[in-house]
């Protein structure tokens, strides 16, 4: 094992045991944690929820002397049946005999109550559990933990927060707390937002509603404020003296898959842009906050939402890939953007007369998503080899997270001639032992941990909501149209000229390729 992979795990381990420390260990002093996944019986619970809280479990991040899981939903069902449900979400079949003992015992420790989201006969029955729980677990009253997930639709947050606000909410005068989870789409326009938030902050304090974007669980987007101010050779370039633009892209090489009735209710810039895409943005362009405090770093963050400027029409274009509306749930005269490459300016000393481009589509010809940040031309080309590329430094989200920095360097040989080529830090084959974890393992952690540093303020979400409205007002009016595309394809061919007309310059005859071990 390499000297950096040792120094990797033993931070792992030291982390593990700090958390441990911090959070209790001893039954005795017992402060019980209860997790409670509303919606347990939705794809979200059993794909990412529940997965989630085994690798936690697994790697010892949730202590079982404390934990207990609940799960709530309307389905009428039993513990076995959820359990059975579940199961084969935890583990693949690579690690299941060395996870067997583990998963039997994560199993365990789960019950499940059903009931309506808007009745309090259910979240009474679910209270009594959790009470039963707690007792079990020697905790003093108030003083254990109680988490709501809510893997919901967003039409069922404002009664199931009621539901929970009356018969579920831990005291928390000795140390206990009550917070709540909540998933995007949160809201449709900065109206519906608004409402949203509004309903939800009568009955919670902001400090205890986390509204999770699982983007910013990513490894490489919290890699971001480590290398733009951890790294010195960063800071003078980081502005419109040395960018010519900067491009964040999502791309996945499906379509609807059967969720086109869905979909079409929202789109693909409400679906990615305005959030994931856009809290990419924000971590890519903020200032350096005064320290490391969940609060300070929001601050930064919608200071910069709030000096990004109208969207132009002519700096948007939508695209709907070809065979979209023959999914029967979709209407025949659906205008939904299932592609859109977006032109946002930050009106700031930083980053005036910048492009950022947001681009997003499904069925596209690749599945990544990445940050690629071009630099402008060198002044005096001696070598003219400006034709053949600028400077980029790529952060390569998924798949094959990695960071590549492209550059012009002389090919080997007799002659002097130049080639772009990349310094490359490819983490499967730098940390090749280590494991490389889950957004929604990392977000789940902070909501225990009470850090809020990696989720949306609601002064943060109006700002983003502020940005994109009126675009997605337009497009619902039709004034703004999406364009044909073939699946498998780049896009509309105008976005290509979109980004062209943006000034990005793409580099023919290079290609990055991901290092094999």
């Amino acid at each position: 094992m390499g000297s950096g992979q040792w120094h990797v795990e033993k931070r792992s381990t030291l982390k593990k045991e700090s958390f441990l420390k911090e959070h209790g260990t001893a039954v005795s002093e017992s402060r019980s944690l209860s997790i409670i996944v509303l919606g347990a019986s939705g794809d979200l619970a059993k794909k990412k929820t529940f997965p989630a809280l085994f690798n936690l479990y697994h790697q010892r991040f949730l202590n079982p002397d404390e934990v207990h899981i609940f799960g709530y939903a309307r389905t009428k069902s039993s513990d076995e049946e959820l359990r059975d449900k579940i199961r084969r979400y935890l583990v693949d079949e690579k690690n299941a005999s060395e996870k067997a003992e583990a998963l039997s015992k994560f199993l365990q420790l789960i019950k499940y109550v059903s009931g309506p989201y808007d009745s309090e006969d259910g979240f009474k029955r679910l209270d009594k559990a959790i009470s039963e729980h707690e007792i079990s677990k020697k905790s003093s009253e108030g003083s254990s933990r109680r988490l709501f997930y809510l893997a919901l639709p967003p039409s069922v947050y404002p009664p199931v927060c009621k539901m929970i606000k009356a018969c579920c909410t831990n005291k928390s005068d000795v140390g206990g707390w009550t917070r709540i989870v909540v998933e995007k789409p949160f809201g449709k326009d900065l109206e519906s937002a608004e409402q949203l938030s509004s309903q939800i902050g009568k009955l919670f304090d902001e400090s205890q509603i986390y509204r999770i974007d699982h983007y910013l669980g990513k490894e490489l987007v919290q890699n971001m404020l480590v290398l733009r101010f951890a790294n010195r050779f960063f800071l003078p370039l980081w502005n419109r003296d040395n960018i010519a633009n900067v491009q964040i892209v999502f791309r996945e090489d499906f379509g609807t898959e059967g969720r086109g009735g869905y979909f079409d209710e929202y789109g693909i810039i409400r679906d990615i842009i305005q959030n994931h895409l856009l809290q990419v943005l924000c971590l890519v362009a903020m200032e350096k906050p005064i320290s490391l405090k969940p609060e300070h770093i929001r601050d930064e963050k919608v200071k910069v939402l709030q000096s990004v400027i109208p969207i132009k029409d002519e700096e948007v274009v939508l695209g709907q890939y070809e065979g979209y509306r023959d999914d029967p749930t979709v209407p025949n005269d659906s205008n939904t953007p299932t592609f859109a490459t977006t032109i946002l300016r930050i009106d700031n000393e930083r980053w005036e007369g910048v492009p950022f481009i947001l681009k997003a589509g499904k069925a596209m010809g690749s599945k990544k998503a990445d940050i690629r940040i071009q630099f402008k031309d060198v002044p005096g080309d001696i070598f003219k080899c400006q034709k053949q590329g600028r400077n980029e430094f790529v952060i390569r989200l998924q798949p094959s997270e990695a960071m590549y920095m492209k550059l012009t360097v002389k090919q080997p040989g007799l002659e002097m001639q130049t080639v772009q080529s990349e310094l490359d830090l490819s983490y499967k084959q730098r940390y090749q032992d280590v494991s490389i974890p889950e957004a929604y393992e990392r977000l789940i952690l902070d909501t225990i941990k009470g850090d809020q540093q990696h989720f949306v303020r609601r002064d943060e979400l109006k700002a983003a909501w502020e940005i994109f409205t009126p675009l997605l007002h337009r497009i619902e009016k039709g004034e703004v149209k999406s364009i044909p595309y073939k699946p498998g394809s780049r896009g509309p061919t105008e976005a290509d000229q979109l980004l062209e007309k943006a000034g990005y310059l793409q580099t023919h005859g290079y290609m990055w390729i991901p290092p094999t071990l």
